[in-house]
């Protein structure tokens, strides 16, 4: 079981904390919504994702379908099949035993399909990704 996040001293940024909660609801942020507020402000992936648990905001909808969602926590399902190239392309990007998010997204946009089509297939490969690009996991 994981412990208590790590508490980090985030410098005060008014502006991106009103992007922040004028997105937020209910104290939730989209996945997409984080993405899209940290272009906008310039601000990290991973600075946002510390940003938000300092501000008590919990993320939810993953693109890759992963965590946030209800009533189940993940949405993503094993794909029926997966191509050979797919899998070698998967597993080429893996960092020791997992797939990174950020290879998931690329391996998806090169490819041309969507986010979770890369999950879900290493749902079917019991590959994990990991690490989150906001912290999230």
């Amino acid at each position: 079981m994981k412990g208590p996040k790590k508490e980090v001293e985030i410098a005060s940024d008014p502006a991106l904390e009103e992007g922040i909660r004028k997105s937020a609801e209910g104290g939730e942020l989209s996945c997409a919504a984080a993405m899209q507020i940290s272009a906008q402000f310039g601000e990290t992936h991973g600075n946002l994702g510390q940003r938000l648990d300092a501000m008590k905001i919990r993320l939810v909808k993953c693109q890759l379908g992963l965590y946030g969602y209800k009533p189940e926590k993940k949405i993503v399902q094993p794909a029926a099949e997966v191509s050979a190239e797919l899998e070698e392309e998967i597993r080429n990007a893996m960092k020791g035993n997992s797939l990174p998010c950020i290879e998931a997204w690329a391996i998806a946009k090169r490819r041309r399909i969507p986010k979770m089509a890369v999950s879900s297939a290493c749902e079917t490969l019991k590959i994990k990704i990991s690490p989150c690009q906001l912290g999230a996991f």
